[in-house]
């Protein structure tokens, strides 16, 4: 019997160390979690390849597939098109494939409606000085914009309990580990449901013929 993959959505503050984390689990266990691919409209960087970073569109056609229902969410940035494609996901699931996609609070929401047993993960470190140390430290942007991160991060604290696990990121090899651990505990328990129920159904119908 083919079981159904996890599809995990994973957010958290700017600075939390998502990408790191993600990249990590994909190097740890290579076979067992797949990177969501995410379709935009922008031209493709040297060195990259349709299907592989992105599913390269044109702006036409990711439109239509805007009125088609075919994202489970999009967005518009700096003029262009991005979205994570529904069928692609779909399909994947259906192999098996637990798949991971790292997104913004307002998206991982969006997924949940079209995608109810989504796995919601929030990073976080583990505490606000942390956070604060982490982006000054990383040297890429002054203060103004450390500040307005900051700011963004108070407002999302509002959301993080439509997240189904908080994982604090003290350290990146433990939070891959976490991770991985939570989503073969709930691969299991879908796993035990799925086969009672069948079960049930055929000794249900067993009965009745």
């Amino acid at each position: 019997m083919q079981h159904k993959g996890i599809l995990m959505v994973m957010s958290g503050f700017s600075g939390a160390g998502k990408g790191t984390i993600v990249k990590r689990m994909l190097e740890k266990y290579p076979d067992q979690y797949k990177l969501s691919i995410s379709a935009t409209t922008r031209k493709p960087r040297e060195g990259e390849t349709h299907g592989k970073e992105y599913f390269f569109l044109t702006k036409e056609e990711f439109i239509a597939r805007m009125k088609e229902d075919g994202f489970v969410e999009w967005a518009e940035y700096v003029g262009n098109y991005y979205g994570t494609p529904k069928a692609y996901i779909e399909e994947e699931l259906a192999k098996g494939s637990n798949i991971i996609l790292e997104i913004e609070m307002q998206g991982a929401l969006e997924v949940r409606k079209k995608f109810k047993d989504a796995l919601l993960l929030f990073v976080t470190p583990p505490d606000y000085t942390t956070l604060k140390e982490r982006l000054v430290n990383r040297g890429t942007e002054d203060m103004e914009t450390i500040r307005k991160r900051l700011n963004r991060a108070v407002k999302e604290t509002g959301y993080i309990e439509q997240y189904n696990n908080v994982i604090v990121n003290n350290d990146v090899e433990e939070a891959a580990d976490e991770i991985h651990n939570i989503v073969m505990n709930e691969m299991k328990l879908r796993h035990k449901h799925a086969e009672f129920i069948a079960n049930f159904i055929e000794q249900y119908n067993d009965d009745n013929e």
